[in-house]
């Protein structure tokens, strides 16, 4: 089994934060994601879309063009797994002393015969979180269900720290842990490091890369362009 690359998460981490887009406001990331272990290279490529629908309600659709490419096979590329999803704050920091939101993800059948997972899913997880002067923590966990073919249901939870160094930059570490999601597959945990730079008020960058620790040896990268307004 392996950790997937951070396309469906709080870019540029596989965790996500608890709060929602601003209000009436867009955030999409031009992104492009992977991961390469001893025999092979896998990723995606896309759009990712969120808009702020109310003050506690973010909508999320991920557009992804995936690619895998096996050391002794063919690469293969096609559209991979659109997801759609609604990040909703129950609790606020100004009040409750924590950020919490829930945020289910439903993931829809790829149309693609190699690529991706021909079946629905649905990812419901709970993300807190807290920002501390310079510092800000955030994290949290849930489960997919995600039953078809050989994959399974399993567990996610991850925990990130992230400090501002300066006015335009931040950087931030990450420790995250998924269950077997494959039927005989391996649980896997990884360490990470990510940053975002703020270019101008509206265009930012943003990078992430992680390292297996449980014996996988997978190396996971995500890179994007982040435009707000």
């Amino acid at each position: 089994m392996a950790l997937a690359t951070p396309v469906a998460a709080g870019p540029p981490y596989f965790s996500d934060d608890p709060v929602p887009t601003d209000y009436r406001h867009f955030e999409i990331y031009a992104l492009a994601a992977g991961s390469h272990t001893h025999n092979s290279d896998s990723g995606a490529a896309g759009i990712d879309f969120n808009y702020g629908a109310t003050p506690d309600l973010q909508l999320t659709a991920v557009f992804p063009v995936e690619f895998e490419h096996g050391r002794d096979g063919p690469l293969a590329a096609g559209v991979g797994n659109v997801e759609l999803g609604a990040k909703f704050r129950i609790l606020n920091q100004e009040r409750f002393g924590w950020d919490v939101a829930v945020f289910p993800r439903a993931f829809l059948p790829s149309l693609s015969d190699r690529l991706g997972a021909r079946h629905a899913s649905l990812l419901i997880p709970i993300w807190i979180g807290r920002d501390i002067g310079e510092w800000s923590t955030f994290g949290g966990g849930g489960c997919e269900l995600n039953q078809g073919g050989d994959d399974q249901d399993f567990c996610l939870a991850g925990w990130v720290v992230t400090r501002a160094v300066s006015r335009r930059l931040r950087i931030g570490g990450e420790v995250f842990h998924q269950t077997a999601n494959t039927r005989g597959g391996e649980a896997a945990t990884s360490l990470g490091a990510g940053g975002t730079y703020d270019l101008t008020p509206g265009r930012h960058l943003l990078g992430y890369v992680s390292r297996d620790i449980s014996g996988a040896e997978q190396t996971s990268w995500y890179a994007a362009v982040l435009f707000t307004f």
